[in-house]
């Protein structure tokens, strides 16, 4: 048995702590593992060799693109095992696809809007109601995520859109996250970065792709105080609470959690399983909502999470609701999952 990891990198080139994870776990159990990348000569020849591959890729447009080349033909044409698989990534950090996906689907997505004609979402401007959420297709933490108060606002995004187009994470625009929760350190962070990566020749601005010729509003819940993130892996549910932050409508990346199971909303729970069941995920993490007639809805999913959140939990619910105290490494769940393995074991020190 060998299992691969694709080698992925953070923007400033250094090594994922994530990848070392798997790394450490296969190695205490004696599993075999190495790294991998397209460009080595002998790339494909290891792939032949493996029993499993994990490319754990992040929602910046380089990373996305890697994935979407090679896992079709990993597991599809040369049948080894992967984590993710497509069933559970070919959507990944894509809003418009998993919003097409599970609607057309009749499960409960959050009601939105796709226009890929300027003219029709002009149309729509006109006789939408406000306020409405505007999306662009990925984007995480509440990256790209925009309140939209008035027909004016809503008018200029179509035509931003259908023009020159936005970058994501690098746009200023009314109730941008970057500038509303404006935070000294993390702007000269950001500047520091990049004076780095020009230092080294480097590009400063590698990750992200122009987006435009398309639109995506969402409709707005405002008495949503939270959202309840569930995740699912395997026949395992966990759940906590994110808060909104203040004088704003976003959970997402507020860092501000709450893991009273008991505040737990449990239709949220038998949602995720049943979607996570009927589409095939080896994992998911759900953004779950509640609409004005008091029913969860979920806004967005995503593959990938934040694995210490999820590993504070108290616990998980199985497939049948029954509660299984204790705290669990993701990345063990996922391993012993894909390798069939559920006895394996994590070191002491993760």
């Amino acid at each position: 048995m060998k299992v691969g990891i694709y080698d992925m990198k953070d923007y400033n080139g250094h090594d994922l702590a994530v990848q070392r994870d798997y790394e450490k776990i296969l190695a205490h159990n004696g599993i075999a593992s190495i790294r991998l990348r397209a460009e080595q000569p002998d790339f494909w020849q290891e792939v032949d060799s493996l029993s499993l591959l994990i490319m754990r890729f992040g929602h910046y447009d380089s990373d996305v693109a890697i994935a979407r080349d090679l896992l079709p033909v990993i597991e599809g044409e040369h049948g080894i095992k992967c984590y993710p698989n497509m069933n559970t990534a070919w959507h990944y950090d894509d809003k418009i696809k998993q919003y097409h996906l599970l609607h057309s689907l009749g499960f409960p997505m959050t009601e939105s809007w796709v226009f890929y004609s300027r003219k029709e979402a002009l149309n729509w401007v006109e006789r939408a109601s406000y306020p409405v959420v505007f999306k662009l297709r990925g984007g995480a933490a509440s990256l790209n995520v925009l309140l939209v108060k008035n027909g004016r606002q809503a008018r200029s995004l179509v035509k931003r859109m259908f023009g020159k187009g936005i970058i994501p994470a690098n746009f200023v625009s009314f109730g941008a996250v970057r500038f509303k929760h404006f935070s000294l350190y993390r702007e000269l962070h950001h500047i520091c970065g990049n004076l780095y990566r020009w230092s080294k020749g480097l590009d400063t601005s590698p990750f992200w792709q122009i987006q435009k010729n398309y639109i995506l509003f969402q409709k707005f819940l405002p008495m949503n105080k939270w959202d309840t993130r569930m995740t699912v892996i395997g026949e395992r549910a966990f759940a906590f609470r994110r808060m909104v932050r203040d004088n704003d409508f976003r959970a997402s990346g507020s860092g501000l959690f709450n893991y009273d199971t008991t505040q737990i909303d449990m239709r949220c729970v038998e949602i995720a399983f049943d979607v996570s069941k009927k589409m095939g995920f080896q994992s998911m993490g759900y953004d779950f909502l509640t609409n004005e007639e008091g029913r969860p809805e979920f806004c967005e999913i995503s593959y990938t999470y934040l694995s210490s959140a999820v590993h504070a939990c108290s616990g998980y619910w199985d497939a049948d609701l029954n509660w299984h105290e204790g705290h669990f490494l993701p990345e063990l769940l996922h391993l012993r999952d894909a390798l069939g393995l559920p006895d394996l074991k994590a070191p002491d020190f993760l």
